[in-house]
């Protein structure tokens, strides 16, 4: 998986460019030991944080009470459609068990200084989502990220105990990649960055 490397940019390159998402049924045991889960989930200290608000947290859900989550996806999808089919509905409640390590991603909107808005707070949760990402790829497990309608169900927000202002923004799904696609066509970076002229306005291009 990794690339011969000859310097410290180059091996935080290599990792940068190794992750990749791996569908949460294609990760298996064995997921993250206690010590690699701390170690995993440390990283995301490293994350910019505007005021040391620390908006954000991860909450995990262990295999022992997988059901509960199982049968909030069920109630939330017959909340949603109550013609669901039966099959629709046992697929629901099987998502809850996919990855042997499973993190809920919630945000905090209102805490701390208020002048510091959800833009920032969402901003840091990502550098805080992504770190944990590079240090689980780094440690040779596969991830994935997965959001849904189920996530702003009142019937979760209960389970999880959230508080006003607290917003339950996706799941981290960890463990052993069972199988891998072919690397994916990065962009360029001419593709996204452009530069502000004194003449031209916006111009794209480094």
């Amino acid at each position: 998986m990794w690339e011969r490397v000859d310097s410290i940019p180059d091996l935080l390159a290599a990792l940068m460019r190794s992750r990749q998402t791996i569908l949460p049924k294609r990760l298996a045991e064995p997921g993250p030991d206690a010590a690699q889960l701390e170690h995993i989930l440390a990283a995301a200290a490293s994350a910019p944080d505007h005021g040391q608000l620390l908006p954000w947290r991860f909450i995990r859900v262990p295999g022992e009470v997988r059901g509960l989550l199982a049968e909030q996806f069920a109630a939330a999808l017959l909340a949603r459609d109550a013609t669901a089919l039966p099959e629709q509905v046992e697929q629901a409640r099987e998502k809850a068990f996919r990855a042997p390590c499973l993190l809920l991603v919630v945000v905090d909107g209102v805490r701390g200084d208020p002048s510091i808005d959800l833009g920032e707070r969402l901003l840091s949760t990502g550098c805080a989502v992504q770190n944990l990402l590079l240090m689980a790829t780094a440690l040779g497990f596969g991830s994935a990220l997965t959001s849904g309608k189920a996530l702003k169900d009142e019937g979760l927000r209960q389970l999880f105990a959230l508080q006003a202002g607290e917003h339950a923004l996706c799941f981290v799904s960890l463990g052993t990649a069972q199988a891998r696609k072919s690397e994916r066509l990065r962009p360029q970076v001419a593709d996204y960055v452009s530069h502000l002229t004194a003449g031209q306005g916006v111009v794209r291009g480094v």
